[in-house]
């Protein structure tokens, strides 16, 4: 008893840290999420508290309206098309790097590391002028490659390293049994680094989610605007309605953290496994 208790003594610093950095991050969201209940006129007039009366026109408003939609059906075929390009890439990719042994393997390893340290602000003229070039200006593809070439990096990295871990007896065994590299990979290899999948895999749909930067670069044309250039948009339509912004902000937010709390835990899972196999 006297043992349990002196643990949590121990760790009560570290609770009351966790406790406030929790409040830090959910206080900005709970303050726009209600915000966007009032008006304009009690927002100014009340910024903290409760709305008086709920103006529920401001989410309702948004919801209802196309355009919105279409932002978020943009995001999320640009988002899902990444995925599954990146992911199908660098699977194949980091099982030649974990599997086999080829000259010149560690640096051409090297040489994807190093783009992890290349800035994609240093790329947007030179990118920019490539997809021009290309004629993929406005168009999702100009989002979609750009995005996966620069996913490589991380995803490679992370899915080496557990493939890395599979014993090579399996290997040999699978061999034995008639099983070529290919079917070895497919059958095999990629059920087993599941969590690895599913950890890059909510990478990539996060950060193509809130990239803001490249789809601002490739689309002029509306109609394949994201969710980030909409919010830019409707901020400058409504810079006097400060209230219909901040619903505006929370419902763009809320396909992101709905994704993110239902995958969560694989995210978590898979980083943690990836730590424990070194």
């Amino acid at each position: 008893m006297s043992s349990s208790r002196g643990t949590s003594v121990r760790n009560l610093p570290v609770h009351l840290v966790l406790v406030v950095v929790g409040a830090l991050m959910v206080a900005p969201l709970l303050y726009a999420l209600l915000s966007g209940f009032k008006s304009t006129a009690e927002l100014s007039r009340n910024p903290v508290g409760l709305p008086d009366s709920w103006v529920t026109s401001n989410y309702t408003g948004i919801l209802g309206s196309g355009a919105f939609w279409r932002l978020v059906g943009n995001s999320t075929l640009i988002a899902v098309a990444t995925t599954v390009l990146v992911v199908a890439v660098s699977a194949l990719a980091a099982f030649s790097f974990a599997r086999f042994a080829f000259r010149g393997r560690e640096v051409l390893f090297t040489v994807f590391t190093v783009g992890l340290m290349f800035p994609f602000a240093v790329a947007a003229l030179p990118l920019f002028l490539l997809l021009r070039s290309m004629h993929l200006l406005d168009n999702p593809l100009g989002v979609i490659l750009p995005q996966a070439a620069f996913g490589l990096p991380m995803t490679i990295i992370i899915l080496r390293g557990f493939f890395r871990e599979i014993p090579g007896e399996l290997e040999e065994a699978a061999t034995l049994d008639g099983c070529g590299p290919f079917a070895f990979f497919w059958r095999i290899l990629l059920p087993m680094a599941r969590p690895a999948l599913g950890t890059v895999s909510v990478l990539a749909v996060v950060t193509s989610w809130n990239n803001f930067f490249l789809p601002l670069l490739v689309f002029t044309d509306s109609t394949w605007w994201t969710i980030p250039i909409g919010v830019q948009q409707f901020q400058g339509q409504y810079v006097t309605d400060t209230a219909r912004v901040f619903a505006y902000l929370v419902l763009a937010m809320v396909p992101a953290l709905a994704f993110y709390s239902v995958a969560e835990r694989q995210l978590v899972g898979g980083l943690t496994a990836g730590a424990t196999k070194g």
